[in-house]
């Protein structure tokens, strides 16, 4: 792991409450999908008992010139210092970090089961994998509560467009508070929803990316439905 002095290039609102950061990315940075960083904030003008270094996904995949994190804007310190930064402002990155990445068994399918900001990790693989024309079979299914809640919905739509080996499904689950008009499934991911686009469960590599309660929920049905717990990969996102 390394450290870095890196600027903030630009920021921007996904979704709503959700802010994506682009980083810049030094020229001797490498990293695989789905890895994390460290970023820490240097002299900021606030803090709190949270403190000054948060955990990114990044979102962007490795054959991209920059660096993108996302998260939900919480009333922490940090957050409120990192959406008012000026751009150009220098901040601490160490990394990459992790394991939560992409099996190399292209035989075995990959399930991304992702609830909220845990978007991210899966971004990255679903980039890379359609510049590289990886021969994975993908699935992605993805739990929001709304459309205006879901992180980069539009640019997945697009992999989907452009991937013809990756089969995305979205999910709102309070589509009664949307003003958004939705074809999509309705609900949480269930074993139900899985079935409708492979029949055999016990097949892929299955990865969950979200709030904790989310992710063993999601492993609770896989267990449940007779997946292997080595075939189950995790990364928990806690609000922060």
């Amino acid at each position: 792991m390394t450290t870095y002095h890196i600027r903030l290039k630009s920021r921007e609102e996904v979704a709503e409450g959700t802010m994506a950061f682009h980083l810049e990315k030094p020229d001797d940075f490498q990293f695989r999908a789905a890895q994390y960083v460290d970023v820490t904030l240097i002299n900021p003008p606030e803090t709190d008992s949270q403190g000054i270094v948060r955990t990114f996904s990044i979102a962007s995949a490795p054959y991209e010139n920059e660096l993108l994190i996302a998260t939900r804007m919480r009333n922490s310190a940090f957050k409120r210092v990192l959406a008012t930064l000026p751009l150009s402002t220098e901040v601490k990155l160490e990394g990459p970090m992790g394991s939560f990445t992409l099996h190399k068994n292209t035989a075995k399918a990959a399930v991304f089961l992702a609830g909220g900001i845990g978007i991210t990790p899966f971004l990255s693989i679903l980039r890379q994998a359609d510049k590289e024309k990886l021969s994975h079979l993908l699935f992605l299914f993805y739990s929001n509560r709304r459309p205006e809640d879901a992180a980069f919905l539009k640019h997945l739509e697009d992999l989907a467009k452009s991937n013809p080996r990756f089969v995305f499904v979205p999910s709102m689950s309070e589509m009664e508070k949307s003003k958004l008009e939705w074809k999509g499934e309705r609900g949480f991911i269930n074993r139900e929803m899985l079935v409708k686009h492979f029949c055999d469960l016990k097949g892929p590599i299955y990865y969950i990316a979200g709030p904790p309660a989310m992710v063993a929920a999601m492993r609770q049905m896989l267990t449940k439905a007779g997946v292997d717990e080595d075939d189950i990969r995790t990364e928990e996102f806690a609000g922060y």
